[in-house]
């Protein structure tokens, strides 16, 4: 039996202009996307049916059915390209869910792609109506590990400027923050695009280009769960943290720094003086 593994990295929105609301409800966002390399691990398995494990530290609440985002995506790959053949999955859970960092999202991206080498059959494209129909983070986390600006509801997708060296130290408090109370928070749902990201940037660059956008999510998200304003702040205390934000709707929060060893000696002195967080050093992912 075949068998292929593979990791799925964390997706952080740097930024979120919420630019418009659609009739069908549906916001319109404008969103620097990069990847983390703090991961979920993934398999998959020749079998006759589909099927899926889960374990893990966060893998309590998980569905194990055909509701899970994994089993929709293997479905939606088996119809559309005719597959007669099963798969069993393993996920093991090492990203929190519902946390605004897009695990359940990277792991269907992955889950498309590691099955699509197991059954021999054609990648669906990003930009498919079958994989957007998974939720609007799973197109961009298809092109995982490259940074990418997501624009409309999430189909919209194009390449950025390479980033400078830097990593993050993500942070996120034990709170829920449901993604439709966040957006009914809002208060302004026609925002300015973000900023074109400038090309040649250096890490000083990057960090100011960074502070100049938004994330319109995080006033309505803290008003939820005030923690999240307690997070950043923790992270805005540290001086090598040169921007500190939320990533996507929450809880989530994210300190730029300029590597890895700087990301690791802040994520100890945060998970030191908040033992029920949970917080993980992390190199910001670039196509070699």
């Amino acid at each position: 039996m075949a068998t292929i593994k593979a990791t799925a990295p964390a997706k952080v929105n740097l930024t979120l202009h919420v630019t418009g609301q659609q009739d069908d409800g549906y916001h319109l966002l404008d969103s620097l996307v990069v990847f983390a390399d703090v991961c979920d691990q993934l398999s998959a398995t020749t079998a006759p049916d589909l099927k899926i494990s889960v374990s893990g530290p966060f893998s309590p609440g998980v569905p194990v059915d055909d509701s899970n985002l994994m089993m929709r995506a293997a479905s939606a790959l088996q119809k559309v390209r005719g597959v007669d053949l099963g798969a069993a999955l393993t996920l093991e859970k090492h990203l929190p869910h519902a946390a605004g960092i897009g695990s359940g999202s990277s792991d269907a991206a992955l889950t498309l792609a590691m099955l699509a080498e197991l059954w021999d059959v054609a990648p669906l494209p990003a930009d498919a109506p079958e994989v957007l129909a998974l939720g609007a983070d799973v197109p961009v986390c298809l092109h995982a590990p490259a940074p990418m600006r997501m624009t409309g509801i999430g189909e919209t997708l194009s390449s950025v400027a390479r980033l400078p060296g830097c990593a993050l130290v993500l942070v996120r408090p034990p709170v829920d923050v449901p993604t439709s109370a966040v957006f009914k928070g809002l208060a302004d749902r026609d925002g300015d695009a973000m900023d074109d990201l400038p090309t040649g940037l250096d890490y000083k660059g990057f960090a100011a280009w960074l502070a100049a956008q938004r994330n319109d999510l995080q006033t309505p998200a803290q008003t939820i769960a005030p923690a999240i304003a307690e997070a950043i702040s923790a992270l805005q205390a540290q001086p090598a943290v040169s921007f500190a934000g939320m990533s996507g709707s929450g809880a989530t929060c994210f300190g730029l720094v300029k590597d890895m060893a700087t990301a690791r000696r802040i994520a100890r002195i945060v998970q030191v003086a908040h033992m029920n967080w949970w917080v993980a050093p992390a190199a910001v992912l670039q196509p070699a």
